[in-house]
């Protein structure tokens, strides 16, 4: 019999918008799935380069479907995605590893404020994203500063590290612990998947329709 709270980990970085969608997915579907959820801070940056994968954004056909895709994703799942104007630039140039660091760090010291501080970083005000999440100027500032410490860019590392294990290649990347086993999904297009290896589809109110010989159990 499955445990009352199944263990779900979320490797994500705020560069990437999918984490997001997932992010806020399973925020609010843990009660209702019954999940313990572990947030993970990762380093998408350091996933593509040890899996030899490339943003999609840096293909162009690839890059003009997913800005279009995100204006969908926005309204279907009430996200507020706002694609920026430098955007090219921010996954390029500025990359994510202090917004991570920082969040590594939060993870390490406030673990509570993780959640807040995330989302906040996702809505792209980083000064605002300590004091929405609930820190004071001086925890901020020290957070700010662990950030270029050995034992924060370690661990960023190393959880970075135990998504590839996984298998990652992009983020975000969900683990999905039951019954002894790990399942590894990527995207944020894989929860209805996740519930059903939760065995909890049904509790949000959607069927399925099965596939036979004939074809898909269609009513004609």
């Amino acid at each position: 019999m499955a445990s009352l709270l199944r263990k779900v980990e979320l490797f994500y970085d705020v560069l990437s918008p999918y984490s997001w969608l997932c992010f806020e997915v399973l925020c609010r579907y843990q009660k209702i799935w019954k999940i313990n959820l572990h947030l993970r801070p990762t380093y998408i940056a350091g996933i593509m380069k040890s899996s030899g994968n490339k943003p999609p954004a840096l293909l162009p056909l690839k890059g003009k479907y997913m800005l279009m895709d995100l204006e969908y994703l926005r309204e279907f799942y009430q996200v507020p995605i706002q694609v920026p104007k430098d955007f090219f630039s921010v996954i390029l140039e500025k990359g994510s590893i202090t917004a991570m660091r920082f969040l590594t760090a939060i993870n390490m010291e406030n673990p509570e404020m993780l959640e807040k501080a995330s989302r906040e970083l996702w809505m792209r005000v980083w000064s605002r994203a300590a004091k929405k999440a609930g820190l004071s100027e001086e925890q901020a500032k020290g957070l700010l500063e662990k950030c270029s410490t050995d034992k924060v860019k370690n661990s960023l590392k190393e959880t970075t590290d135990v998504a590839f294990n996984y298998g990652a290649f992009g983020l975000p990347t969900v683990v999905v612990h039951v019954d002894n086993k790990s399942h590894m999904l990527f995207g944020s297009d894989r929860m209805e998947l996740l519930a059903h290896l939760l065995e909890s589809w049904k509790s949000s109110g959607k069927t399925k329709s099965k596939v036979t010989d004939n074809g898909p159990g269609c009513s004609g």
